[in-house]
């Protein structure tokens, strides 16, 4: 094992749930604001997973009064109070950047059947 990855090893989370692009999820980020901390709820489609180990990032997709709005998450970080996995989306690709063009239902994900995800 290499030294950096005994490093890491003890910071990596492993409360988090599986995901892959194309998943709707909602991802519950630690906020602070005039000394306080308070959670704030960012639901939205995932349209990438980047990286490996701590360095691993995933970038979430909504749109926000007609304006799309992504942001990009550190997956082991500790500002993330919890991810919750709303539905399955059915893609064939790992970057789903083309929904950056699209509108309406034509932005929308085919879901997984649930005979599938059992299988999987």
């Amino acid at each position: 094992m290499n030294r950096v990855d005994l490093v890491e090893k003890p910071r990596l989370r492993d409360d988090l749930p599986e995901f892959t692009p194309g998943d709707t999820v909602r991802v519950h980020v630690r906020v602070a604001e005039a000394g306080r901390e308070r959670i704030q709820v960012f639901q939205g489609v995932v349209i990438r997973r980047q990286g490996g180990g701590l360095r691993e990032t995933f970038t979430v997709r909504k749109i926000s009064f007609g304006v799309g709005v992504e942001r990009t998450f550190p997956l082991h970080s500790p500002t993330i109070a919890r991810i919750e996995v709303v539905s399955r989306g059915r893609v064939r690709r790992a970057k789903l950047y083309y929904l950056r063009e699209r509108k309406g239902k034509a932005g929308r994900m085919k879901e997984k059947r649930a005979a599938a995800m059992t299988e999987a």
